[in-house]
């Protein structure tokens, strides 16, 4: 009878499951903006490009919660610009996560 270690279960502590989904999705999300943020300039380098307009052309995303609750008043604005190669690059950074 032989023993096969690969077929052995794995115990990690919590404080280790908790460490190991920290550290999955900070990678994630860094991986994610890496791609979008590539995809950005990649985009602006082909702008001048009539021929690959439809690449490059931006759509813009804005979001501007306020409230003012007498003890707190916030005011966010956020704007997110978003073209087709910035999606593929959105795209290929989940595909490089998923690769690791």
């Amino acid at each position: 009878m032989t023993c096969d270690i690969s077929k052995r279960p794995i115990a990690f502590s919590t404080k280790e499951v908790s460490y190991i989904l920290k550290k999955n999705t900070l990678t994630f999300i860094l991986m994610l903006l890496l791609g979008l943020v590539a995809g950005t300039l990649i985009g602006q380098l082909l702008s001048p490009y009539a021929v690959l307009s439809f690449l490059t052309k931006s759509v813009e995303l804005t979001w501007q919660p306020k409230a003012d609750l007498l003890v707190i008043r916030y005011d966010l604005n956020l704007h997110i610009r978003l073209n087709l190669i910035s999606i593929v690059g959105l795209a290929a950074g989940f595909w490089l996560f998923r690769k690791l």
